[in-house]
């Protein structure tokens, strides 16, 4: 039986199209559209309910250490209100899964992880714990909501003092919205500037009207899963069980900047050193035949498969379509041509530089890289 978030009568009441997804009824968008979506965050703001993604806390003496073993990044100079990208890998170096990691204090952890793999990942993290650490799982008790965009902030400020935000990416701040306390985290996942506030579920309607109300004359509407993946597709932000899976290496889908092999071990990492060189790279496409490319579809070099695409679609912004592959290393470079099979014919596309959409860094440093924010 699939769950609802605390906002799900809020998202009938805006019309938004239910479908199940991570286990939850999800809108997958609202009356204006993906498109409309995906370009109200581009341009202005877009509001999703991201009440299905996993929390996980740990706190106690060795919650650090835990941490430090159990995922790739090192935690080790992590600061109280500092957040970071990691990997979680099993014994063969595969990816378990991606998540956030927020220092709340010193021996306090948030670990925000992919909503499908919430109870896997935990039932994982608690079967690997070790010495003075408390593991719980917090993902039935808090909501999240996410503000994404360029007036993401204005909006933000019109209902927090400028002191409560974060000061740049990857940061956080226990803070409060008209009374309400809550932490407000300067990340996301659509490429772009903005929030993701974090608070109890008894007050998810409230807040989510209040934002919504409070960003109306400048843009903001609300957004769904469909939107949701076309934007994270045209910034490259990979996905758990695209871009990513237990078999595939942190390394070999490009997210070396989380993994530290400098450090004294984490899980995978003899693995990890074993296969030295990864024999596969996340490559980005840009479509230039005509059709779509999908994910699971051949990429082709004259006549030989050289990989799968993970991910693909028409991407709104930048008005062609694209895809991500996983292909053979030395096969391609930036530039090459190459075909992929799209139900059986033959569509061109060229190999570019990823992401295919990053936004130019605002003057106060905050737009978001998490290739330069990992700390």
């Amino acid at each position: 039986m699939n769950l609802k978030t605390p906002l799900y009568d809020c998202h009938v009441a805006c019309g938004g199209t239910i479908v199940p997804f991570a286990g939850y009824l999800l809108p997958v968008q609202y009356p204006a559209g993906i498109i409309a979506e995906h370009m109200a965050v581009r341009t202005a703001a877009g509001l999703f309910d991201v009440s299905h993604m996993g929390e996980i806390v740990f706190y106690g003496r060795d919650a650090l250490e835990n941490l430090n073993y159990m995922l790739t990044n090192d935690f080790t100079s992590m600061t109280e209100g500092q957040v970071r990208y990691s990997v979680m890998c099993n014994e063969r170096g595969g990816c378990v899964d991606d998540m956030i990691v927020y220092r709340i204090d010193e021996e306090f952890f948030l670990v925000v992880v992919n909503a499908v793999n919430r109870q896997k990942d935990f039932e994982w993290m608690k079967a690997h714990a070790f010495g003075n650490v408390s593991i719980c799982n917090m993902s039935g008790d808090v909501a999240q909501l996410a503000i994404q965009g360029p007036r993401a902030r204005e909006i933000m400020l019109r209902l927090v003092p400028e002191d409560d935000l974060p000061a740049k990416y990857y940061r956080f701040k226990k803070s409060s919205v008209q009374g309400l306390k809550c932490f407000i985290s300067q990340t996301g996942y659509t490429g772009e500037d903005g929030y993701e506030i974090y608070f109890p579920n008894d007050e998810a309607p409230g807040m989510w009207n209040l934002l919504l109300e409070t960003g109306k004359d400048v843009g903001l509407i609300p957004c769904g899963l469909g939107a949701r993946d076309t934007l994270r597709l045209e910034a490259a932000m990979p996905l758990y069980g695209h871009e990513m899976n237990d078999d595939i290496s942190p390394l070999e889908t490009g997210l070396d900047f989380g993994v530290k092999m400098q450090k004294d071990d984490f899980t995978g990492k003899k693995a990890l050193e074993e296969k030295g060189e990864p024999a596969i790279k996340r490559i980005g496409l840009k479509i230039t035949g005509r059709g779509i490319a999908r994910e699971q579809q051949d990429v082709c070099l004259g006549d030989t498969v050289i990989g799968r695409t993970t991910s693909g679609t028409y991407a709104p912004f930048l008005k062609y379509p694209v895809a991500m592959a996983l292909v053979r290393a030395d096969s391609v470079d930036t530039g090459s041509q190459v075909e992929v099979d799209v139900r059986g014919r033959r569509v061109g596309a060229e190999v570019v530089a990823l992401p295919f959409y990053k936004k130019r860094p605002s003057p106060d440093g905050t737009a978001p890289d998490p290739e330069l924010n990992v700390e």
